[in-house]
């Protein structure tokens, strides 16, 4: 728990505002947290967590962009190919997210600074 001033929030709040995710993307990350080191596919993720796939899609997407997830291709051996997710080092995505932190304290410092 962190407390800041006068709110307490939880480590999982923190992490979903400063990497502006939905519900469903926590549900995916959380997902994939639980399982380091493993490469996976949209459906079996959509199986597995009950939501329905396009939300899945959405979610990998969004979490790729973010730099949470690594994205590798599939070539399927009838041809065509299927996109395969596996989540970054935990460490990876703490420099992430402590950056995002970083820069919104020197923006609240900067507006201190105007007040």
């Amino acid at each position: 728990m962190i407390d800041f001033a006068c709110k307490e929030f939880q480590i999982n709040e923190v992490i979903k505002c400063a990497l502006a995710l939905t519900r469903a993307d926590v549900k995916i990350m959380d997902y994939f947290i639980h399982k380091p080191g493993n490469w996976y596919n949209t459906n079996l993720i959509a199986k597995e967590t009950h939501l329905d796939l396009s939300t899945v899609q959405r979610s990998v997407k969004r979490l790729h962009e973010k730099g949470v997830l690594i994205k590798s291709q599939n070539n399927l051996n009838n041809g065509g190919y299927t996109y395969i997710y596996m989540i970054k080092d935990k460490n990876e995505i703490k420099k992430i997210i402590m950056e995002i932190v970083f820069k919104w304290a020197k923006k609240v410092e900067n507006e201190l600074e105007n007040w």
